[in-house]
């Protein structure tokens, strides 16, 4: 049974230290978002934990597709979009399991999309200054030039082009043909991005603080910054070549 509008996907592999808080985090708040748990077969018993939870608290606004390894970020959340879609949820979350999103944040999202109106709303570490926490220098600056590096090789008007929170409007996903978005990691979420910006749907960015994780273990590599490097390139040329569908005018809807 769908008792919210607004869902959140929360991808997971050996999370068991961050999970049970995390989703007992988003279901305190007062806006009632429901959860998709996207868990790639943690051998630290992440997907029984979210099991418990479902059965015994949150039986209606709990969910999780388990698969049988390690499929990647990209592929998580386009399973769990798909899913999502499918089920007619109007406002669609990405967020991190670690408490580097803070789960309090997610009303200021979702109000930007339900109530200013916004087709995407991205939690944006750069768009007020540099609000990062806990993060060694050297990652805080390859991040943040990693967007000045997107931003000048795509002219994608977004401060914080591989951000990770970020809410949208089931009609965005709808329309963006999730099938042909090709990158994962870091260059995925700046693939995303760019592909609503050329459907001509609206972003806002919203400020927010980013902390590092606590618990468990970061899964960031070398060689999602090398896709990401190269991606966006391969990305500006491919879209002089491509048609993007668009945003439904008001008429249309009607």
């Amino acid at each position: 049974m769908k008792t919210s509008d607004s869902i959140v996907i929360i991808p997971t592999y050996n999370e068991k230290e961050n999970i049970e808080n995390i989703i007992r985090a988003v279901m305190a708040l007062e806006d009632n978002f429901s959860i998709l748990v996207i868990d790639d077969g943690s051998p630290d018993g992440t997907g029984g934990i979210v099991k418990r939870l479902m059965e015994n608290d949150f039986k209606d606004r709990l969910h999780i597709i388990e698969r049988a390894g390690k499929m990647g970020l990209k592929s998580a959340y386009i399973t769990g979009f798909k899913w999502c879609i499918e089920r007619s949820y109007d406002y669609i979350f990405e967020m991190d399991a670690d408490f580097s999103h803070a789960p309090a944040d997610l009303p200021r999202l979702l109000s930007a999309c339900r109530d200013e109106g916004y087709d995407l709303a991205i939690g944006s570490r750069y768009v007020s200054g540099v609000n990062v926490v806990n993060w060694p220098i050297g990652r805080v600056m390859m991040s943040y030039f990693a967007s000045k590096y997107v931003n000048f090789v795509t002219r994608l008007p977004i401060h914080d082009t591989t951000a990770g929170f970020i809410c949208y409007r089931r009609e965005v996903l709808e329309t963006m043909e999730l099938d042909k978005i090709h990158f994962k990691g870091y260059a995925f979420q700046i693939e995303m991005k760019f592909t609503a910006y050329k459907c001509g749907f609206n972003i806002k960015e919203v400020p927010i603080v980013f902390v590092n994780r606590e618990h468990g273990t970061s899964k960031m590599s070398g060689g999602i910054f090398s896709e990401a490097f190269f991606g966006v390139i391969r990305l500006k040329i491919s879209s002089w070549f491509r048609k993007y569908p668009q945003k439904k005018t008001i008429e249309e809807t009607a």
